[in-house]
């Protein structure tokens, strides 16, 4: 045996020769599933980063506090949404024109004469209209909905919802424009011909008192009772497995109005939550609420800070029995939501 072994051992560069092959081989198939794991993580990445759209083209929306309008544009052109009720604090639109300059552009989209000059603009129209066509026809004017107290005109239109798992795919029809402008809407205070109407989706960004008070307390306490106001006269305003949307700044202040708490006391609950992408609504900037940034001379600021461009989640709301309990999902400690956060 010790021949054998001396004898193999004076031909090791033969047998290294021979197993390398192998060697190789083996480490083909080690490396192969090494960029499949990374690819799968690249791939993970990527749906992460994934805008988040809480809505739907058909979808009933009301947006909230829409200071210049460039978030109801931009769903409109861009997303295909035909159902839009954009409100302003402004009570009318000089107003709104004194604090955004450039409004008048967004007021066009929503009245369905929006400025279309370039070739860019052509191919987004036909984007949205893509977009439009995979959704259901418009649920006729306000009026209608007064009238049926909120119901849908048919009841084709409320099985086709797409918040129900079990409804079929919705036929590919192109949406009817019902967009509309409303002034002199306090959030806190929603009309009743609003609450009538009943709304798939329910979109407050950015809510802020204004203001500018550098005590911290008191800002926290006027904005908290923003929500709650606002919350108690938005709940009546949602139609059946419906959604209130508010989208926060992330960190400090904002994290100390415990927006999940206040939605929780009136009777909500958080659905899941996300990041909140500007590069998904294209045309969006972010609006003060107490108006453009103006120089000196009363020039508008090119150089104020932008706030599309800082960190923000959106928490999506549902009254507490239209949320499905989540089989198998482990709760973190303190979370009693089925809060999917991305």
């Amino acid at each position: 045996m010790g021949k054998k072994r001396k004898l193999s051992h004076q031909n090791a560069p033969n047998a290294r020769q021979k197993k390398l092959p192998q060697q190789n081989k083996s480490d083909q198939k080690k490396p192969s599933n090494g960029p499949a794991k990374k690819g799968k993580g690249k791939q993970q990445r990527q749906s992460d980063d994934t805008p988040t759209i809480p809505f739907e083209p058909h979808h009933r929306i009301l947006l909230v506090g829409e200071g210049d309008l460039s978030f109801s544009a931009s769903i409109i052109q861009h997303h295909g949404c035909a159902n839009v009720t954009a409100t302003v604090l402004e009570k009318d639109a000089e107003e709104l024109l004194s604090k955004y300059p450039h409004v008048e552009d967004n007021i066009a989209v929503i009245r369905g004469d929006g400025p279309k000059t370039n070739e860019a603009d052509k191919e987004d129209k036909e984007t949205s209209t893509k977009v439009a066509e995979a959704g259901e026809t418009s649920q006729g004017n306000q009026n209608e909905s007064e009238e049926t107290n909120g119901e849908s005109d048919s009841e084709e239109d409320d099985y086709y919802d797409s918040d129900d798992p079990n409804a079929p795919p919705r036929p590919k029809r192109k949406l009817t424009p019902n967009n509309k402008l409303l002034y002199n809407i306090d959030a806190t205070k929603l009309p009743n011909s609003l609450i009538r109407s009943r709304f798939d989706r329910i979109i407050f960004n950015f809510p802020h008192v204004g203001g500018k008070s550098t005590d911290v307390n008191r800002q926290v306490r006027h904005n908290q009772s923003l929500l709650v106001s606002f919350f108690e006269r938005a709940i009546p305003a949602l139609a059946p497995n419906a959604a209130i949307v508010i989208t926060l700044f992330e960190g400090e202040p904002y994290t100390l109005w415990n927006v999940r708490d206040l939605a929780r006391h009136a009777g909500l609950q958080v659905e899941r939550s996300f990041r909140f992408q500007a590069r998904a609504y294209p045309g969006y900037k972010h609006a003060r609420t107490l108006g453009v940034v103006r120089n000196s001379k009363g020039e508008v600021s090119e150089s104020g800070w932008r706030g599309e461009e800082r960190a923000s989640r959106s928490f999506v709301f549902k009254r507490k029995e239209d949320i499905a309990p989540v089989v198998g999902k482990k709760r973190r400690k303190g979370d009693d939501s089925s809060d999917d956060e991305d």
